[in-house]
């Protein structure tokens, strides 16, 4: 049996960098930009709603969402010790700068709230707070345990993403702000972009980690492919949804600037292409920060959609 981690405790002298260590900061901000951006878009197509009011719907949302990110981040970092302690030694657990009791008792909160907040916003967040938490609790534990099975992982990240945040939160703040069960053109737009690119999240992100995932038998698609060929298939579904958006979008979203849609999305296509020729696959820490840099153009996103929609 092996050893957990010595730490019994956060350590005193910096417990809000480890916590935020914990949290995977990229995806944070994330949930974070693109829950602000949809409550914008939301009420900029409810114009009766008070201000004061869709502050603290906003607010409730966010620190919502954060703690379904915190959970279910945090109990993929408690599932996978042994295999961080190759893929990611820096993180928290793996570097016993946080004890696995801690970091229990960490995601037990971070369940727990969201559902607390849920059930004084309304059915829509509490429906889909209870789906994302379950999904994390599928992606990440046995018995499921789907980021065994590269597909499933694929699909679970991307339908959170994709789905259960663009969908879910639009449709939250739209009965809550307005009384209305509906999803804003927008939204629906964001959603169709985030699956490929989400996709593209998920084939990437486990380029870096081939050593330890081959050793714990996680199947991923970068080993079962290739490097090489994942970054492909990762370039192809960025292109999608970049294109898609950059094409498409000016026909089929008559609420937005068609200017800041074509503009806004084929910069970033050329930027992460001209990022991904210049990535050595065989150079972890290298496709590190080629894949944050993709994740930079994800929070782009959120700021071009909401800019396309706000001037259109």
């Amino acid at each position: 049996m092996t050893a957990e981690p010595t730490a019994v405790a956060l350590p005193a002298t910096r417990p809000l960098v480890v916590l935020w260590r914990f949290s995977r900061p990229h995806t944070i901000v994330g949930t974070t930009l693109s829950i602000v951006c949809l409550w914008l878009l939301v009420a900029a197509e409810l114009p009766a709603v008070a201000v004061g009011e869709g502050v603290g719907y906003l607010l409730a949302t966010v620190l919502a969402g954060a703690c379904v990110n915190v959970f279910i981040v945090g109990l993929n970092q408690l599932e996978d010790v042994e295999i961080d302690r190759i893929n990611k030694p820096h993180l928290p657990i793996a570097a016993g700068d946080l004890s696995v009791p801690a970091a229990r008792a960490i995601v037990a909160v971070a369940g727990v709230v969201p559902v607390a907040l849920a059930l004084t916003q309304g059915p829509a967040e509490l429906i889909f707070v209870l789906i994302g938490l379950g999904v994390g609790v599928a992606y990440s534990s046995p018995p499921l345990r789907l980021k065994r099975w590269p597909l499933l992982a694929a699909i679970s990240i991307s339908g959170v993403r994709s789905v259960v945040v663009n969908v879910g939160v639009a449709l939250h703040f739209a009965t809550s702000l307005g009384g209305e069960e509906t999803v804003v053109e927008p939204a629906w737009a964001l959603t169709l972009f985030v699956i490929p690119f989400s996709l593209a999240i998920a084939l990437l992100k486990d380029v870096p980690d081939i050593e330890g995932d081959r050793r714990y038998a996680i199947a991923t698609f970068s080993v079962r492919l290739g490097p090489r060929r994942v970054l492909r298939l990762g370039l192809a579904a960025l292109a999608v949804a970049y294109l898609g958006m950059a094409v498409l979008g000016p026909l089929l979203c008559q609420g937005a600037s068609p200017v800041v849609l074509v503009v806004g999305h084929l910069v970033p296509l050329a930027l992460v292409l001209a990022w991904a020729a210049r990535t050595d696959v065989a150079d972890r820490a290298a496709f590190t920060r080629f894949y944050l840099r993709v994740w930079g153009l994800f929070f782009l996103e959120y700021l071009v959609a909401a800019a396309a929609w706000l001037t259109g």
